[in-house]
Protein backbone atom coordinates (compact mmCIF):
# COMPACT_ATOMS: atom_id res chain seq x y z
CA UNK A 1 0.00 0.00 0.00
CA UNK A 2 3.38 2.38 0.65
CA UNK A 3 3.74 2.99 -2.97
CA UNK A 4 0.05 3.08 -4.40
CA UNK A 5 0.75 6.93 -1.76
CA UNK A 6 4.22 7.41 -2.57
CA UNK A 7 3.79 10.42 -4.89
CA UNK A 8 1.31 12.39 -2.11
CA UNK A 9 3.24 10.80 0.70
CA UNK A 10 6.40 12.15 -0.82
CA UNK A 11 5.67 15.98 -1.03
CA UNK A 12 3.36 15.98 2.40
CA UNK A 13 6.97 14.64 3.70
CA UNK A 14 8.68 17.34 1.48
CA UNK A 15 6.28 20.59 1.76
CA UNK A 16 5.19 19.82 5.11
CA UNK A 17 6.91 17.75 7.50
CA UNK A 18 10.24 17.95 6.93
CA UNK A 19 10.06 21.99 6.97
CA UNK A 20 8.39 21.86 10.38
CA UNK A 21 11.00 19.22 11.63
CA UNK A 22 13.96 22.17 10.76
CA UNK A 23 11.28 25.00 11.90
CA UNK A 24 11.90 23.23 15.80
CA UNK A 25 15.24 22.58 15.51
CA UNK A 26 15.62 26.19 14.53
CA UNK A 27 13.59 26.96 17.85
CA UNK A 28 15.48 24.80 19.75
CA UNK A 29 19.48 25.79 18.47
CA UNK A 30 19.26 29.06 16.81
CA UNK A 31 19.13 31.98 19.02
CA UNK A 32 15.58 33.18 20.06
CA UNK A 33 16.01 36.65 17.77
CA UNK A 34 16.72 34.22 14.98
CA UNK A 35 15.27 31.19 14.85
CA UNK A 36 12.06 32.41 12.91
CA UNK A 37 14.50 33.69 10.15
CA UNK A 38 16.64 30.64 10.10
CA UNK A 39 13.06 28.38 10.09
CA UNK A 40 12.11 30.67 7.13
CA UNK A 41 16.04 29.58 5.21
CA UNK A 42 15.43 26.25 5.61
CA UNK A 43 11.91 25.73 4.71
CA UNK A 44 12.79 27.96 1.27
CA UNK A 45 15.48 25.71 0.85
CA UNK A 46 13.80 22.53 1.67
CA UNK A 47 10.49 23.39 -0.94
CA UNK A 48 13.25 24.78 -3.28
CA UNK A 49 14.72 21.26 -4.10
CA UNK A 50 11.88 19.42 -3.62
CA UNK A 51 10.39 21.19 -6.40
CA UNK A 52 13.60 21.53 -8.39
CA UNK A 53 14.18 17.92 -8.16
CA UNK A 54 10.39 17.50 -9.63
CA UNK A 55 10.32 19.97 -12.03
CA UNK A 56 13.83 20.09 -13.42
CA UNK A 57 15.59 17.18 -11.91
CA UNK A 58 13.47 14.73 -13.19
CA UNK A 59 13.80 15.34 -16.69
CA UNK A 60 17.26 15.48 -16.70
CA UNK A 61 18.77 12.30 -18.65
CA UNK A 62 22.67 11.34 -18.86
CA UNK A 63 24.41 9.20 -21.94
CA UNK A 64 27.15 6.92 -19.53
CA UNK A 65 30.09 5.19 -22.41
CA UNK A 66 31.50 2.49 -20.81
CA UNK A 67 33.81 -0.87 -21.51
CA UNK A 68 33.90 -4.57 -20.48
CA UNK A 69 36.66 -6.91 -21.50
CA UNK A 70 36.84 -10.51 -21.23
CA UNK A 71 39.25 -13.14 -22.34
CA UNK A 72 35.82 -15.04 -22.75
CA UNK A 73 34.43 -12.93 -25.32
CA UNK A 74 35.10 -14.11 -29.36
CA UNK A 75 36.96 -12.08 -31.19
CA UNK A 76 34.07 -11.37 -33.56
CA UNK A 77 31.90 -9.95 -31.00
CA UNK A 78 35.26 -7.27 -29.99
CA UNK A 79 33.64 -3.84 -30.24
CA UNK A 80 29.65 -4.73 -29.48
CA UNK A 81 27.87 -2.58 -28.26
CA UNK A 82 25.00 -3.38 -26.05
CA UNK A 83 22.46 -0.17 -24.60
CA UNK A 84 21.32 -0.96 -21.33
CA UNK A 85 18.54 1.29 -19.72
CA UNK A 86 15.86 0.51 -16.19
CA UNK A 87 14.02 1.47 -13.76
CA UNK A 88 11.22 3.33 -16.63
CA UNK A 89 8.26 3.49 -14.19
CA UNK A 90 6.50 5.23 -17.42
CA UNK A 91 2.89 5.26 -15.17
CA UNK A 92 5.48 8.33 -14.02
CA UNK A 93 5.38 9.98 -16.92
CA UNK A 94 1.51 11.16 -17.32
CA UNK A 95 0.35 14.13 -19.26
CA UNK A 96 3.22 16.86 -20.44
CA UNK A 97 6.10 14.48 -19.19
CA UNK A 98 5.09 11.26 -21.75
CA UNK A 99 7.37 13.78 -23.80
CA UNK A 100 10.46 12.42 -21.32
CA UNK A 101 10.13 9.06 -22.10
CA UNK A 102 9.72 10.12 -25.74
CA UNK A 103 13.28 11.52 -25.26
CA UNK A 104 14.68 8.25 -23.72
CA UNK A 105 13.89 6.30 -26.52
CA UNK A 106 14.64 8.53 -29.29
CA UNK A 107 18.23 8.94 -27.12
CA UNK A 108 18.50 5.30 -27.10
CA UNK A 109 17.79 4.65 -30.70
CA UNK A 110 20.34 7.06 -31.49
CA UNK A 111 23.22 5.00 -30.10
CA UNK A 112 22.81 2.93 -32.82
CA UNK A 113 23.54 -0.35 -30.71
CA UNK A 114 24.02 -4.04 -31.72
CA UNK A 115 21.46 -5.04 -29.04
CA UNK A 116 19.08 -2.70 -26.08
CA UNK A 117 18.33 -4.45 -22.64
CA UNK A 118 15.83 -3.17 -20.13
CA UNK A 119 16.53 -4.29 -17.00
CA UNK A 120 13.48 -4.62 -15.08
CA UNK A 121 10.42 -2.12 -13.47
CA UNK A 122 8.55 -1.09 -16.76
CA UNK A 123 5.70 -0.46 -14.63
CA UNK A 124 4.63 1.02 -10.82
CA UNK A 125 1.51 -0.56 -9.91
CA UNK A 126 -0.50 -2.01 -12.34
CA UNK A 127 -0.34 -3.24 -16.64
CA UNK A 128 -2.79 -0.19 -17.58
CA UNK A 129 0.00 2.28 -16.97
CA UNK A 130 1.48 0.86 -20.18
CA UNK A 131 -1.46 0.87 -22.38
CA UNK A 132 -0.91 4.58 -23.08
CA UNK A 133 2.89 4.46 -23.48
CA UNK A 134 3.14 1.28 -25.94
CA UNK A 135 3.43 3.51 -29.36
CA UNK A 136 6.59 5.23 -27.86
CA UNK A 137 7.94 1.99 -26.38
CA UNK A 138 7.07 -0.22 -30.10
CA UNK A 139 10.13 2.38 -31.30
CA UNK A 140 12.60 1.34 -29.41
CA UNK A 141 14.80 -1.34 -32.37
CA UNK A 142 18.55 -2.87 -32.52
CA UNK A 143 19.96 -4.93 -35.17
CA UNK A 144 19.88 -7.80 -32.85
CA UNK A 145 16.76 -7.02 -30.80
CA UNK A 146 15.62 -5.61 -27.82
CA UNK A 147 15.65 -7.89 -24.38
CA UNK A 148 14.18 -7.44 -21.13
CA UNK A 149 13.56 -8.50 -17.97
CA UNK A 150 11.14 -8.29 -14.74
CA UNK A 151 11.42 -6.24 -12.00
CA UNK A 152 9.80 -5.72 -8.53
CA UNK A 153 7.05 -3.49 -9.35
CA UNK A 154 6.45 -5.33 -13.14
CA UNK A 155 4.52 -7.88 -10.22
CA UNK A 156 1.51 -6.69 -8.04
CA UNK A 157 3.73 -7.08 -4.93
CA UNK A 158 2.62 -4.20 -3.80
CA UNK A 159 -1.48 -4.27 -4.01
CA UNK A 160 -4.05 -6.35 -2.14
CA UNK A 161 -5.87 -8.52 -4.71
CA UNK A 162 -6.39 -12.26 -5.08
CA UNK A 163 -3.74 -14.32 -6.78
CA UNK A 164 -6.17 -14.78 -9.51
CA UNK A 165 -5.72 -11.20 -10.29
CA UNK A 166 -2.43 -11.20 -9.91
CA UNK A 167 -1.58 -13.62 -12.37
CA UNK A 168 -3.61 -12.28 -14.89
CA UNK A 169 -1.95 -8.86 -14.45
CA UNK A 170 1.68 -10.41 -14.65
CA UNK A 171 0.03 -11.89 -17.43
CA UNK A 172 -0.85 -8.77 -18.94
CA UNK A 173 2.55 -7.18 -18.25
CA UNK A 174 4.13 -9.81 -20.22
CA UNK A 175 1.62 -9.42 -22.93
CA UNK A 176 2.68 -5.79 -23.52
CA UNK A 177 5.99 -6.32 -23.53
CA UNK A 178 6.04 -8.58 -26.24
CA UNK A 179 3.23 -6.64 -28.12
CA UNK A 180 5.86 -3.88 -28.58
CA UNK A 181 8.40 -5.86 -29.92
CA UNK A 182 10.39 -7.07 -26.88
CA UNK A 183 12.03 -10.06 -26.36
CA UNK A 184 10.71 -10.82 -22.15
CA UNK A 185 12.67 -13.44 -20.97
CA UNK A 186 11.70 -15.27 -17.78
CA UNK A 187 14.34 -17.27 -16.55
CA UNK A 188 15.11 -17.96 -20.15
CA UNK A 189 18.10 -17.22 -22.49
CA UNK A 190 19.23 -16.27 -26.23
CA UNK A 191 22.34 -17.18 -28.51
CA UNK A 192 23.19 -14.28 -30.43
CA UNK A 193 25.85 -15.44 -33.51
CA UNK A 194 28.45 -13.72 -35.43
CA UNK A 195 29.77 -15.99 -38.00
CA UNK A 196 31.11 -18.96 -35.94
CA UNK A 197 30.92 -17.72 -32.28
CA UNK A 198 27.87 -16.79 -30.23
CA UNK A 199 27.60 -14.79 -26.51
CA UNK A 200 24.41 -15.04 -24.69
CA UNK A 201 22.01 -13.20 -23.22
CA UNK A 202 20.49 -14.12 -20.02
CA UNK A 203 17.24 -13.11 -18.41
CA UNK A 204 16.39 -13.97 -14.78
CA UNK A 205 13.34 -12.81 -13.35
CA UNK A 206 13.63 -10.89 -10.32
CA UNK A 207 15.52 -12.21 -7.25
CA UNK A 208 15.68 -10.13 -3.81
CA UNK A 209 17.02 -10.26 -0.34
CA UNK A 210 14.80 -7.28 1.12
CA UNK A 211 11.22 -7.94 2.55
CA UNK A 212 8.14 -8.26 -0.10
CA UNK A 213 10.90 -8.88 -2.78
CA UNK A 214 9.99 -11.49 -5.52
CA UNK A 215 12.24 -14.16 -5.21
CA UNK A 216 11.43 -16.31 -8.86
CA UNK A 217 14.72 -15.98 -9.91
CA UNK A 218 16.66 -19.27 -11.07
CA UNK A 219 19.98 -19.64 -12.23
CA UNK A 220 19.63 -23.23 -13.13
CA UNK A 221 16.32 -22.63 -15.00
CA UNK A 222 17.71 -19.42 -16.96
CA UNK A 223 20.82 -21.24 -18.47
CA UNK A 224 19.32 -24.82 -18.67
CA UNK A 225 19.89 -26.13 -21.71
CA UNK A 226 22.87 -23.83 -22.53
CA UNK A 227 24.01 -25.28 -25.90
CA UNK A 228 26.73 -22.99 -27.88
CA UNK A 229 27.23 -25.11 -31.03
CA UNK A 230 30.33 -23.41 -32.43
CA UNK A 231 32.49 -22.11 -29.50
CA UNK A 232 35.77 -20.45 -30.81
CA UNK A 233 38.23 -23.51 -29.83
CA UNK A 234 40.72 -21.06 -27.70
CA UNK A 235 37.81 -20.19 -25.28
CA UNK A 236 36.74 -22.36 -22.18
CA UNK A 237 33.08 -21.12 -21.61
CA UNK A 238 30.53 -19.25 -23.43
CA UNK A 239 30.00 -15.23 -22.51
CA UNK A 240 27.32 -15.12 -20.87
CA UNK A 241 25.52 -11.52 -20.29
CA UNK A 242 23.20 -11.99 -17.56
CA UNK A 243 20.17 -9.37 -16.71
CA UNK A 244 18.96 -9.65 -13.01
CA UNK A 245 16.62 -6.35 -11.89
CA UNK A 246 18.15 -6.27 -8.32
CA UNK A 247 21.99 -6.18 -7.86
CA UNK A 248 21.32 -8.00 -4.31
CA UNK A 249 20.90 -11.27 -6.64
CA UNK A 250 24.79 -10.85 -7.88
CA UNK A 251 26.90 -11.99 -5.19
CA UNK A 252 23.92 -14.25 -3.21
CA UNK A 253 23.05 -16.44 -6.74
CA UNK A 254 25.11 -15.13 -9.91
CA UNK A 255 27.84 -15.36 -8.77
CA UNK A 256 28.10 -19.23 -6.81
CA UNK A 257 25.69 -20.68 -9.65
CA UNK A 258 27.35 -19.45 -13.08
CA UNK A 259 29.87 -18.20 -14.65
CA UNK A 260 28.28 -15.04 -15.99
CA UNK A 261 31.27 -12.51 -16.90
CA UNK A 262 28.77 -9.66 -16.82
CA UNK A 263 25.44 -8.90 -15.03
CA UNK A 264 23.60 -5.94 -15.76
CA UNK A 265 21.39 -4.62 -13.26
CA UNK A 266 19.04 -1.81 -11.77
CA UNK A 267 16.36 -1.11 -9.04
CA UNK A 268 18.39 0.98 -7.01
CA UNK A 269 17.56 4.08 -8.70
CA UNK A 270 20.08 5.71 -6.98
CA UNK A 271 18.24 6.66 -4.35
CA UNK A 272 17.13 9.33 -6.62
CA UNK A 273 19.61 11.76 -4.65
CA UNK A 274 23.17 12.42 -4.08
CA UNK A 275 24.79 14.41 -1.83
CA UNK A 276 28.88 14.46 -2.42
CA UNK A 277 28.93 11.16 -4.05
CA UNK A 278 26.41 9.55 -1.02
CA UNK A 279 23.08 8.21 -1.75
CA UNK A 280 20.06 7.04 0.85
CA UNK A 281 20.48 3.89 -0.99
CA UNK A 282 23.72 2.97 0.57
CA UNK A 283 21.42 1.95 3.60
CA UNK A 284 20.22 -0.97 2.15
CA UNK A 285 22.86 -1.63 -0.70
CA UNK A 286 26.55 -2.06 -1.05
CA UNK A 287 26.69 -1.24 -4.54
CA UNK A 288 23.59 1.15 -5.49
CA UNK A 289 25.15 2.47 -8.96
CA UNK A 290 28.19 1.78 -10.91
CA UNK A 291 30.65 -1.16 -10.71
CA UNK A 292 31.43 -4.16 -8.31
CA UNK A 293 33.85 -6.86 -9.38
CA UNK A 294 35.09 -10.21 -8.64
CA UNK A 295 38.24 -11.34 -10.55
CA UNK A 296 37.07 -10.88 -14.08
CA UNK A 297 33.77 -11.01 -13.78
CA UNK A 298 31.47 -8.03 -13.05
CA UNK A 299 27.88 -6.05 -12.60
CA UNK A 300 27.13 -3.01 -13.62
CA UNK A 301 24.38 -1.52 -11.30
CA UNK A 302 22.38 1.73 -13.99
CA UNK A 303 20.62 4.20 -11.68
CA UNK A 304 17.82 3.64 -14.00
CA UNK A 305 15.63 6.66 -16.09
CA UNK A 306 12.64 7.12 -13.80
CA UNK A 307 10.96 6.57 -10.72
CA UNK A 308 8.18 5.75 -8.95
CA UNK A 309 7.84 9.62 -7.78
CA UNK A 310 9.19 11.68 -10.49
CA UNK A 311 11.66 13.05 -8.32
CA UNK A 312 15.49 13.00 -8.86
CA UNK A 313 18.38 15.48 -6.93
CA UNK A 314 21.67 15.70 -8.50
CA UNK A 315 21.14 11.79 -9.63
CA UNK A 316 20.18 12.50 -13.65
CA UNK A 317 18.57 9.44 -15.30
CA UNK A 318 20.96 7.47 -17.15
CA UNK A 319 21.14 5.37 -20.79
CA UNK A 320 24.53 2.96 -20.31
CA UNK A 321 26.14 1.78 -23.28
CA UNK A 322 28.71 -1.18 -23.17
CA UNK A 323 31.37 -1.87 -25.45
CA UNK A 324 32.55 -5.04 -24.86
CA UNK A 325 35.88 -5.95 -25.67
CA UNK A 326 37.73 -9.49 -26.37
CA UNK A 327 40.64 -9.39 -23.84
CA UNK A 328 44.00 -11.31 -25.21
CA UNK A 329 44.96 -13.79 -23.13
CA UNK A 330 48.64 -13.82 -21.57
CA UNK A 331 50.43 -16.38 -22.15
Amino acid sequence: MIARYAIPFFFIMGLVVVPLVFALLCRWLAPRRYWRRCAGACALLIWSLVLYGHFVGFAQLEVRHIEFASADLPASFDGYRIVQFSDAHVGSYEGSRQRLLQRVVDSINAQRADAIVFTGDLENLRPDELRPQLSILRQLHAPDGVFSIMGNHDYPTYLDCDERTKAHMVQQTEQYERQVGWTLLLNEHRVLRRDTDSIVIAGMENWGTLKRMPRLGDVKKTLAGLHVTHPTPALSQPFILMLQHDPTAWRKKILPECHAQLTLSGHTHGGQFSLFGWSPSSFTYDVWGGWDREGSRAMYVSTGVGGLIPFRLNMPGEIVVITLRSKKVEK
